[in-house]
């Protein structure tokens, strides 16, 4: 595969059920997504059943999952963990370690009180929703897994 067939960014619009994604040569392709059930307003708190919304990447991918393929996306970033220190539901300690990872495209941390363990997976997109991540049918979720890197951008919209 040639570097125009790698995925540049890709971007969700929930309320569309839809993923995008464009390449390096400006192409875009679509599909059919799942998301949280409780598919309004970005994601609060872990286990809210909602996707988040905002501007993330891909920290890792994942060949064994669960959910046949998946890619990480770097939820909590830097705005979530300073709207959660604002609501008092994490530290400023845990707020600015989570701006600090962002800032050098680590991976955040998976288990606070905002959420965490946001995937674009397989399984499926006919399902009613997610716990809150981004269900792709797993022949969409193949050819997506094989074109994203590692940094690649992910912008989820309401």
């Amino acid at each position: 595969m040639n570097d125009q067939d790698k995925v540049m960014e890709i971007v969700v619009y929930k309320s569309e059920r839809r993923l995008e994604v464009r390449h390096s040569d400006g192409s875009l392709r679509s599909f059919r997504a799942a998301v949280g059930y409780e598919a309004s307003g970005p994601k609060l708190k872990e286990g809210d059943l909602r996707t988040p919304e905002g501007e993330y990447y891909i920290f890792t991918r994942n060949p064994k999952s669960e959910f046949y393929l998946s890619l990480a996306v770097s939820y909590p970033n830097a705005e979530d963990a300073e709207r959660g220190f604002k609501a008092g539901m994490i530290s400023r300690e845990e707020a600015d370690d989570i701006r600090e990872i962002i800032d050098i495209k680590g991976r955040p941390p998976q288990k606070t009180a905002l959420g965490g363990e946001i995937y674009i997976h397989g399984g499926g997109c006919e399902r009613e929703g997610t716990r809150g991540c981004i269900g792709l049918d797993n022949e969409d979720m193949k050819w997506l897994f094989d074109r994203t890197d590692n940094g690649t951008s992910v912008k989820i919209f309401p």
